[in-house]
């Protein structure tokens, strides 16, 4: 009889076990027709075809994540409506999540709900777990890729030397530009501070939609201001409308951009507009000679399967995201409990300078502690060369910014 028991409690467990093992589910929000699509649907693309991929190759352990993309147009309320959604009809084990106003939104909620939130949002004010420097504690926010604050500041660095060599006398004018917005403002007072610290001066910021539209006032206002260097804290859809307005106008500024304010598809909109913009570039470019584009290519192909559709950085910085979530899961699997949500937590602590298999040059190596949530602070600058239809893009900077104690979560 005790035998019997024991055997009965054994295939208890075991039968436990392994319905928990028959579903890795994550949410994956996106913004497929909001105000930020235009960059939001090559990110979610990389994504998506990242974790298809994934699954028609062995999955997590032999499991295959169960993912759903919900287009949430942009609007915070319908994040957190979907959100309560999916924790109402699943166990979710994690969640590719999109924007700054959403990911901030909900940060304290996955932290008491234990949910890893992989966010395509690089908010500084995500990166500090145990609340150390910053008013909220974000202990289960992630992102791949340098905070828009070291976007930024990786970008003043670049203006600084691009000063000196220029010859410029005296301190350069310094101005941010972008929408009164969760993102766009997330590096205002920090990126400023640098700016001044290496010897910009700060002038008013300049405020213009997330939304394509005419921005001749802006421009005008820009150009009265004679400010040097102008940071454009918005998508790439609006940057191409700014840019165009401040050729029509005659503004002489040089545009430096953030991560989602410029690509491919932005240069090609701009045309000649865009001739000498800087960018921040967080992962290779889809004709960069490195190892891990190989695997890119393939992933590709699972929505291309002819392999002729040339894809934007943010389609790769999507498939980094989808992969480092997918190693930590390979990492909780053998933890006890399995790939629950503090064990992919744990996970993402366990490697240093971290990049996934098969992805080698193409992913910056990355390392998250759990008091900082600084996955890299490696900043590549990017600059366009455009004449007619044609374009171009190199890398002009890199720099390794200090991961300063008093600039965790700003």
């Amino acid at each position: 009889m005790r035998n019997l028991l024991l055997a009965s409690a054994a295939m208890t467990l075991g039968l436990s076990a392994a319905a928990s093992a028959a579903e890795i589910y994550v949410g994956h929000l996106a913004d497929l027709t909001g105000a930020t699509a235009s960059v939001s649907k090559p990110f979610a693309a990389g994504v998506a075809d990242a974790m298809n991929y994934i699954n028609a190759h062995g999955g997590v352990g032999g499991t295959k994540i169960d993912f759903e993309t919900v287009d949430y147009s942009y609007q915070v309320p319908r994040a957190m409506a979907q959100y309560k959604k999916w924790t109402s009809e699943h166990k979710l084990a994690a969640i590719q999540g999109w924007g700054t106003g959403d990911t901030e939104a909900l940060s304290a909620t996955v932290a008491k709900d234990e949910i890893p939130y992989f966010s395509a949002s690089y908010s500084g004010h995500l990166t500090d777990p145990m609340g150390k420097t910053s008013a909220k504690a974000a202990p289960y926010n992630f992102f791949y890729g340098p905070s828009y604050t070291d976007g930024c500041r990786g970008l003043v660095d670049w203006a600084a030397a691009d000063w000196k060599k220029k010859g410029g006398k005296g301190a350069p004018k310094f101005v941010h530009m972008g929408d009164n917005h969760p993102y766009p403002n997330a590096p205002k007072d920090a990126c400023g501070a640098y700016a001044k610290e290496k010897g910009f001066e700060i002038l008013n910021p300049i405020q213009y939609s997330l939304k394509p539209g005419d921005f001749k006032a802006q421009c005008l206002s820009l150009k009265e201001s004679a400010a040097d260097y102008a940071y454009l804290a918005n998508t790439a859809g609006s940057t191409i409308s700014l840019l165009k307005s401040c050729e029509t106008v005659g503004t002489k500024a040089q545009f430096m951009a953030n991560i989602w304010g410029m690509d491919e598809s932005g240069l090609k909109a701009s045309g000649e507009a865009a001739n000498g913009i800087v960018w921040v570039v967080g992962a290779a470019t889809w004709n960069d000679d490195v190892p891990g584009m190989k695997l890119v290519r393939e992933i590709s192909k699972a929505a291309d399967p002819e392999g002729k559709e040339e894809r934007p950085v943010h389609y790769t910085r999507g498939i980094c995201s989808a992969y480092y979530m997918k190693e930590a899961m390979d990492m909780a699997a053998t933890m006890p409990g399995g790939v629950t949500g503090p064990n992919i937590k744990a996970a993402m602590y366990k490697k240093a300078n971290w990049v996934p298999a098969g992805l080698e040059g193409v992913c910056l190596p990355s390392t998250w502690k759990a008091d900082d949530h600084r996955g890299s602070t490696q900043v590549l600058v990017y600059q366009a060369d455009v004449k007619g239809d044609k374009f171009t893009m190199h890398k002009v900077h890199s720099v390794e910014l200090p991961r300063r104690p008093e600039w965790l979560g700003w």
